[in-house]
């Protein structure tokens, strides 16, 4: 039997029906509904409420539902409790967007100002709204509400990010995913894997790369989509004479991310070792994030300098002008850390009041202390035909000196723009989730 259920939230005073209620009620200006009941209520207004069974929403069952005219709750079998206002349910109607492509057909100001909930209904496993003062009512997929219930966190594995603060524990071998780039080819669930795995813990390896021109921008096109920049689509990492960027030197790098004076910042960087030095030029890395969370725990008036004051970046060769201000510790709007800019060689002169000076410069030096300690750096020599790839806005990265008089160095690297792989992780999971369905 198709069983269908009615709140009223015309009337103001909210009150519950059991689930195994067998009375009539009348109820004032708010009407609830357990989707759990097996008989017929009435709830306010003489709109009669059918029981339902349970009704599932993603990992959740809707326990009990209460409808207001500014607000719907939800009760989840979980325990938990979603609020979905009026305005933003009237905002997200599946008929204002376009069937095919998903955006929006709508803007804000076509919306009511003030829309009102005049009742709700239960349809199997869809919610359906009848607005006051107009005729279209809505439906609304419980699942869908599940997945988009305020402060419900993204259900994507790559956006569950851990942080690893104590690198020197860490080994690279162990505790990273590594893969061939056959591998990647030949077997859709492993790449989805590597690329869950790269974006969670912000670096990934691959192996048997061949030492060949081509070779690095085959294999990123397995990850993402390779930017070009005032260096070309690759560059090249070896010791040359009067070198532009310290990093065509012989010189050991402290921990930094590339290219924060350009605009955007490079998301990813891939760098492939095509001859590998036996003695120095070991590689570097280091989490941003977890040492950023580190100095907001241990020194939090640091952390909110460090994210509060912009810091000029410049780059300056024959080819290239690059000039961009950002904090060295970004933040989202609900003030987790979403970006690390640091490197000390491009930072320009920077423009502080006199009175912000001493702060500014106690707060940098104590995280340039951070990245100096040696049990947050993973230190880890890479052998010829290793690629690493790693999340630029996040990993730092450097090395140890060595000698290119005695042994040669050579690796070459590129950029990927942060959004495609991301993608790439998303569409080949939805590929995945597919086939299974189907």
């Amino acid at each position: 039997m198709n069983h269908t259920g009615n709140v009223d939230a015309s009337t103001k005073d909210p009150r519950s029906l059991d689930a195994g209620s067998t009375d009539t009620d009348t109820f004032g200006p708010a009407g609830t509904l357990d989707p759990g009941s097996t008989d017929t209520d009435t709830v306010g207004s003489g709109i009669n409420t059918a029981g339902i069974g349970p009704r599932v929403a993603g990992p959740s069952v809707m326990a009990h539902i209460t409808a207001a005219p500014d607000v719907l709750s939800i009760s989840w079998s979980n325990g938990e409790v979603s609020e979905f206002t009026s305005l933003w349910l009237r905002d997200n109607r599946p008929e204002d967007r376009d069937a095919h492509s998903g955006q929006r057909l709508v803007d804000i100001a076509d919306l009511p100002e003030q829309p009102r909930i005049r009742a709700v209904q239960l349809h199997g496993n869809a919610v359906r709204i009848e607005w006051q003062d107009e005729t279209t009512p809505t439906s609304f997929d419980s699942a869908w509400l599940a997945a988009h219930a305020p402060a419900q966190q993204p259900d994507q594995p790559e956006c569950r990010i851990t942080r690893w603060l104590d690198g020197a524990s860490m080994n690279a071998a162990r505790d990273f995913a590594w893969a061939t780039t056959g591998e990647l080819e030949s077997h859709p669930r492993l790449k989805l894997e590597w690329l869950t795995r790269l974006l969670q813990m912000g670096m990934a390896f691959l192996s048997e790369v061949p030492a060949t021109d081509p070779a690095i921008l085959d294999a990123m096109a397995l990850a993402g989509r390779v930017c070009e920049t005032n260096y070309g689509l690759t560059f090249d990492v070896r010791s040359v004479a009067q070198p532009e960027n310290l990093a065509y030197s012989d010189l050991g790098l402290g921990l930094h991310t590339d290219n924060p004076y350009r605009e955007p910042v490079p998301g990813f960087q891939a760098l492939h070792v095509l001859l590998a030095s036996p003695d120095g030029g070991d590689s570097l890395f280091a989490d941003g994030f977890a040492i950023a969370e580190h100095l907001r725990r241990t020194d939090p008036e640091s952390f909110d300098v460090l994210t509060q004051t912009q810091v000029p970046f410049r780059y300056r060769s024959k080819d290239a002008e690059l000039y961009a201000e950002r904090p060295l510790i970004q933040l989202s709007c609900n003030g987790e850390v979403t970006a690390v800019h640091y490197n000390n060689r491009s930072i320009a002169p920077l423009r502080l009041a006199a009175a912000d000076t001493a702060s500014f410069y106690a707060a940098y030096r104590r995280f340039a202390l951070l990245l100096r300690e040696p049990r947050f750096q993973m230190t880890f020599g890479m052998r010829d035909g290793d690629l690493v790839l790693f999340d630029n806005q996040r990993i730092l990265h450097g090395r140890t000196a060595f000698s290119s008089a005695r042994h040669g160095r050579h690796l070459r690297g590129c950029y990927l723009t942060r959004d495609s792989v991301f993608s790439q992780a998303a569409l080949l999971r939805r590929e995945l989730n597919r086939e299974t369905l189907t």
